[in-house]
C-alpha cells in the first residue's frame, strides 16, 4: 500500500495519461489491486480493476459454493452487497467520475454474471473506478484516498465472511435452489411451468420489475390446475401447473393475463427473495414471440406460415430488410424453432392481427388463393403434435382458439380459474365454420447455410467496439441492433455477452460455410466453457449469462448475415 500511495502522490497535478504509468498491480490493505485498462481521461469509462481477497482472509465455507446453483446464488448475493457498498463509498468530486466506483447492478433475478468470482483460493471482484482529476490534471492525493484506503474498507465489509449475514445468505442460496429443483421437475410431469401459491405476480410499474406494493392479491391456483412439487429446503410446495400443450389465457382487460404471461416469461430465471416469483419456473427454452415491425430477416423458410405471394417470390429462404408486423412474428416463430425453443408465448396485444387469425367471414370475402398468410391458429396444434412445441397464449379477442385449446385459464381480479369446459360447451355451441389453411409443417423448414463472409467491421485493427444502451439498443461496430423486442433479457450485462459471444462466432465461422446449427453448437461450446475470459480480451466485470438461444435470437437481427436455404444451394 505505501508503493501506491507514494506512486500516487507523486502523480499530484500531472496530465491524466501519467495514470497509465502505474503497475499492473499492488498489495493493498491485504488485498491485491489489479489495473486491467486506466482510462486515459476521467470523461472516458472509468478504468477497470480487480481486487482479489484470498479465501484464507474471506473465510467463506466451501459448502456454501459446492455445487454450481449455490455458487451463482452466493456471487449474486456478494454482488449485490458489493453494488450497494461502492455506491455508498462513491464520492463524486473533480472531473467525469471522479471518486467513484462502479459494480455491475443486478436485477431481481440471481444470474451467472462476471462481476465476482469465488473458489477454494480467492474472492475476486471486478469494478470500475473513476481515477480523479481536476480538469485533465491527477489529483494524486484524492487518488491515494480512494484506493488505499475507502476501496479496502469497503472490500473487506463486503468480502468478509465474517462481517456478512449468515443466515440471509443461507436463505439466499436456499430460495435458488429451490427453484432450480421446481424447474427440473417440470420435464418430468409434462409441464412447460408452475405458479405457487401466494406468488405476487403485479410489478410496480412498467419500468420497474419491483413487486407491486400494498395492493397485490396474492396467486392461488384454481383446483383442477392445482399440483404439488418438492424443494430440498422449503418442502412441499403447491400452486397452479401449466400442462405441455396449448394453453389459452383469457379474460377481461386489466385482469392480469398479460401479467401471469410476464411472470411465466421470467420464470426461466430464479429470483431473490421477496420478487414475489421466487417460486415461479418455467422450461428453460421458454420464449416470448411477438410482431417486430421493422426488423431484418435473411434466409428464413416462412412457407409454413407464408407461401403464394404475388410475382411468385419464393418463401422457402425469405430476405427482407424490412419486415411486416405478420412477416417479422412468423420468422420469430421459425428461428426460435430453430435454436431450440420449446415452449412459445404469445400475447395478443404484441401480435400481428392478420398472422393470428382469420375468421370464417374473412376467409368467404378474401379467399385463401388471394391470402398468401396461413394464421398461427391453423398451425399451433401442428407444433405440439408434430413437434412437441408447446404454447402460451393470451387471448382476450377472438373466441376461435378455443378450438385448437388444451386448456383455457380465465384471470379475473388477478386470480386464474379452469375454464376449459366451458369453453369447449361453447365452442360446440357457436361453430366457427372456419376453413383449416395449413398445408405445410414446421418439419418441412429446410436447413439453413451461412456465408463465410464477416459480420462486423472494425477500424482499422482494432476489433469492433460495443456499446449498450439500456435494453433497448446494442451496437457492434457498425451495425446497431434494435433489440427492444427481445423482452427476455432482464440486464444490460447480457447484451454485452451476446456482444462478445457474437464476435467470437465471426470469428469462427469465416473459417468455412455451414448450417445454421453448425454455428448454434460452435455458440453452445463457447457459453459452457464456464470461463468469462474467453469473451473478452481483459477481464470484464460487465457480462452476464445469456442462453444460446437469446444470443441466436440476435444473430437473426444482423442486417449483415447471408443465409441460404439448403434446398435453395447451387
Amino acid at each position: 500500500m505505501a508503493d501506491l500511495q507514494s506512486t500516487l502522490l507523486n502523480l499530484e497535478g500531472k496530465s491524466y495519461k501519467a495514470y497509465r504509468g502505474l503497475n499492473s498491480v499492488y498489495p493493498v490493505a491485504n488485498l491485491q489491486l489489479y489495473f486491467d485498462s486506466i482510462q486515459g481521461d476521467p470523461f472516458a469509462s472509468p478504468s477497470q480493476c480487480r481486487v482479489v481477497l484470498a479465501q484464507s482472509a474471506a473465510g467463506f465455507p466451501p459448502h456454501l459454493y459446492d455445487n454450481r446453483v449455490r455458487e451463482i446464488a452466493l456471487r449474486d448475493y456478494l454482488t449485490r452487497r458489493c453494488a450497494h457498498l461502492a455506491q455508498r463509498a462513491s464520492r463524486p468530486a473533480g472531473s467525469g467520475k471522479s471518486g467513484q466506483f462502479f459494480v455491475s447492478q443486478p436485477s431481481q433475478v440471481i444470474l451467472d454474471r462476471s462481476a465476482l468470482l469465488i473458489n477454494t483460493h480467492q474472492v475476486e471482484l471486478r469494478l470500475r473506478v473513476g481515477l480523479p482529476a481536476y480538469g485533465r490534471r491527477i489529483a494524486g492525493s484524492a487518488a491515494a484516498e480512494l484506493l488505499c484506503h475507502r476501496l479496502p474498507d469497503w472490500i473487506h465489509q463486503a468480502l468478509t465472511y465474517a462481517d456478512l449475514d449468515g443466515p440471509a445468505i443461507a436463505d439466499h442460496l436456499a430460495c435458488a435452489e429451490d427453484a432450480e429443483a421446481l424447474r427440473s421437475q417440470l420435464a418430468a410431469q409434462n409441464l412447460v411451468a408452475f405458479v405457487a401459491d401466494g406468488a405476487i405476480l403485479p410489478r410496480e410499474s412498467g419500468v420497474s420489475d419491483r413487486p407491486l406494493q400494498g395492493q397485490s392479491i396474492p396467486f392461488r391456483a384454481p383446483p383442477q390446475f392445482r399440483t404439488t412439487l418438492h424443494c430440498p429446503h422449503r418442502g412441499s410446495v403447491t400452486g397452479m401447473a401449466i400442462p405441455a400443450g396449448v394453453t389459452l389465457i383469457v379474460g377481461g382487460g386489466y385482469h392480469g393475463k398479460s401479467t401471469l404471461l410476464q411472470a411465466i416469461q421470467a420464470g426461466v430465471y430464479n429470483h431473490i427473495l421477496g420478487d414475489g416469483r421466487e417460486y415461479v419456473v418455467s422450461c428453460p427454452s421458454a420464449i416470448k414471440i411477438r410482431a417486430e415491425e421493422g426488423r431484418s430477416v435473411q434466409g428464413v423458410d416462412l412457407s409454413p406460415f407464408i407461401n403464394d405471394l404475388p410475382l411468385g417470390q419464393s418463401t422457402t429462404a425469405f430476405c427482407t430488410e424490412n419486415a411486416s408486423g405478420s412477416t417479422s412474428q412468423a420468422a420469430n416463430i421459425i428461428e426460435a424453432v430453430e435454436a431450440g425453443a420449446q415452449v412459445l408465448l404469445l400475447d395478443e396485444d404484441t401480435s400481428a392481427t392478420n398472422f393470428m387469425i382469420r375468421d370464417r367471414r374473412m376467409q368467404a370475402l378474401i379467399t385463401k388463393d388471394k391470402e398468401p398468410i396461413t394464421p398461427f391458429i391453423d398451425q399451433v396444434r401442428r407444433l405440439y403434435e408434430q413437434s412437441q412445441i408447446s404454447t402460451v397464449l393470451v387471448m382476450g379477442g377472438s373466441g376461435d382458439y378455443f378450438d385448437v385449446a388444451d386448456h383455457v385459464i380465465a384471470m379475473d381480479q388477478f386470480q386464474p380459474r379452469d375454464c376449459t369446459q366451458a369453453a369447449r360447451r361453447i365452442a360446440a355451441q357457436y361453430p366457427t365454420d372456419r376453413t383449416q389453411e395449413a398445408t405445410s409443417t414446421m418439419s418441412d423448414v429446410s436447413q439453413r447455410v451461412v456465408a463465410p463472409q464477416p459480420w462486423f467491421r472494425g477500424q482499422g485493427d482494432r476489433p469492433p467496439k460495443v456499446k449498450v444502451q439500456g435494453l433497448s439498443q446494442l451496437q457492434i461496430g457498425d451495425q446497431t441492433l434494435d433489440v427492444s423486442a427481445q423482452e427476455h433479457l432482464v440486464e444490460t450485462g447480457q447484451l454485452r455477452t451476446i456482444a462478445q459471444s457474437l464476435l467470437i462466432l465471426d470469428l469462427h465461422h469465416q473459417e468455412r460455410s455451414g448450417t445454421f446449427l453448425m454455428v448454434l453448437q460452435a455458440l453452445k461450446d463457447t457459453l459452457n466453457a464456464e470461463n468469462w475470459d474467453a469473451l473478452t480480451h481483459i477481464p470484464s466485470g460487465e457480462l452476464a449469462a445469456v442462453r444460446p438461444l437469446d444470443v441466436a435470437l440476435v444473430l437473426n437481427r444482423l442486417r449483415s448475415l447471408r443465409v441460404q436455404s439448403e434446398r435453395n444451394l447451387g
